[in-house]
């Protein structure tokens, strides 16, 4: 099951400055934060993936799939607002957030993979390629 193991990305930019302090400070607690939670069983004929993504609609979701790495990523914002009667802002709030996990399918039969998203679990079904048969032929002596 070599094909279906995760790998991070690492570009080594601002933005994953914050990030990399939250997994250093909260890695002493022998807690990693992953992107998002994710548990990958073998069925015999398939592997059924199911990542743990509440609080994100269907339509934050893709699925790519280059030369095979499949990346999940799941993206959304949230803006609210609270004005006076003058139009002033009372309150206005925004929150922004994205995550983003990659897996070698290697081995994966890629154009039969399914998904599902159903109660903040999205299920990818991820039929395993069968093995290719070396064509045999006989040559003839003359």
């Amino acid at each position: 099951m070599f094909g279906m193991l995760p790998f991070e990305r690492s570009d080594n930019n601002l933005f994953d400055t914050f990030d990399s302090f939250a997994r250093d400070f909260f890695r002493k607690s022998n807690t990693d934060l992953p992107a998002f939670r994710t548990d990958i069983r073998d069925t015999g004929d398939s592997y059924v993936l199911e990542a743990e993504l509440p609080g994100f609609k269907k339509e934050d979701i893709t699925l790519d799939l280059k030369d095979g790495i499949l990346t999940i990523t799941a993206a959304h914002s949230d803006e609210s607002e609270e004005k006076a009667a003058d139009g002033t802002y009372i309150r206005r709030e925004r929150r922004y957030g994205s995550f983003q996990r990659s897996f070698d399918v290697t081995g994966i039969e890629e154009k039969s993979i399914t998904a599902a998203y159903e109660n903040g679990v999205l299920a990818l079904t991820l039929p395993k390629a069968k093995p290719v048969e070396p064509e045999t032929h006989r040559i003839e002596i003359r």
